[in-house]
């Protein structure tokens, strides 16, 4: 069996080490020095390994965003029936998982990020199409033509639930914050909103 090196063992631990630290300070004004001494590796190693911290952040967030798609995935499975599949986007986009103060301020700041870098907007923008569309195909058979639109609300509250916490000193509730996109998709079916 071949040896496994250093090297996925450090990536790894920079990247956990970013997403600890940004949590920690609530910013990207950490140092790669501090994300390096947290990881227990030089700050020259971390430059070795990903270039520079917008590159490690950005390795980070897709750390972040692969972690949240292996949830979907394996929540969705053997469910069939689009309320099923829908609660399960739902309670994989609140999971304890993904849903905690840290990572919630990752993705504050991924948002930030996302205004100046290029590679940081496509990110954002894989992850809003297909969560799009997986709430679209939903929807689709609850409401019809309407699905895309109703999707768009869904996804804008997700996010805005995530920015709520995000800047404001509370703990994230997410039970409360499944049944909140639950309402507005039900009202939105019913033609209520």
């Amino acid at each position: 069996m071949p040896k496994m090196g250093m090297e996925p063992v450090r990536r790894a631990a920079l990247i956990q080490a970013t997403l600890d630290e940004i949590g920690r300070t609530g910013t990207l004004e950490v140092t790669v020095g501090q994300i390096a001494r947290r990881a227990g590796v030089s700050p020259a190693l971390a430059h070795h390994y990903f270039g520079g911290k917008e590159d490690l952040f950005l390795a980070a967030m897709r750390a972040v965003l692969v972690a949240y798609g292996a949830e979907v995935r394996s929540m969705l499975r053997g469910r069939h029936a689009p309320a099923e599949r829908l609660s399960a986007i739902l309670n994989a986009s609140f999971s304890v998982n993904h849903f905690r103060p840290e990572i919630i301020s990752v993705w504050l700041n991924f948002y930030v990020l996302a205004q100046t870098v290029p590679a940081a907007q496509r990110l954002l923008t894989i992850y809003q199409r297909r969560l799009h569309s997986n709430l679209v195909a939903c929807l689709r058979p609850m409401a019809g033509a309407r699905a895309p639109a109703i999707a768009a609300s869904a996804g804008a509250l997700i996010d805005g639930v995530y920015l709520r916490h995000a800047l404001r000193d509370v703990i994230p509730d997410p039970a409360a914050s499944v049944t909140m996109v639950f309402v507005l998709i039900e009202s939105e079916i019913k033609g209520e909103t």
